[in-house]
């Protein structure tokens, strides 16, 4: 039987070998996966927001894209991985309402895309596929056994990134 590791908003989780962390509800938040495919280590993090906030003390550093990243590294390092095979895959990151005069403020999936491809290339973390934008929500698998990533969605097929 598979070992199924669910991550849920601003939250994040670790496993290797043959288990599926899987998260729902991507709308404007961000799945982001991390894979090291020697060791088949792999962690997924469900993001909510671009940056942990100034000043705010006690908040769950698996929101923020930052702190979501850095601790997600520290995970994988401790559970075997090796950061300097690490690949991503992301997914989410959608504009879910449709508004005419739309604040740069509220387009919260185009700054989480942003700002966590920023992290990643900073730590010179390749990118290798992506699932982002649009205006629709989207479930994210990681399968451990081999780094696939299934992207489910409501209106479309499934697809494998």
């Amino acid at each position: 039987m598979v070992n199924k590791i669910r991550v849920r908003m601003a939250d994040l989780k670790v496993g290797r070998d043959d288990g599926i962390i899987i998260t729902s509800g991507l709308g404007s938040c961000v799945g982001l996966t991390l894979y090291d495919s020697n060791s088949k280590v792999g962690g997924m993090a469900h993001i909510m927001l671009p940056e942990f906030p100034v000043g705010k003390k006690n908040a769950k550093l698996a929101k923020y894209a930052d702190t979501a990243i850095e601790t997600l590294i520290k995970k994988l390092r401790d559970k075997g991985a090796n950061t300097k095979n690490l690949e991503a895959k992301m997914a989410g990151g959608a504009q879910m309402f449709n508004f005419s005069n739309i604040d740069n403020r509220i387009r919260i999936g185009d700054r989480n895309i942003e700002a966590t491809k920023e992290i990643l290339k900073s730590l010179k973390i390749p990118l290798i596929n992506s699932e982002v934008g649009k205006n629709y929500g989207r479930t994210m698998e990681l399968h451990l056994n081999s780094g696939d990533v299934l992207i489910k969605t409501v209106k479309y097929d499934d697809i494998v990134i």
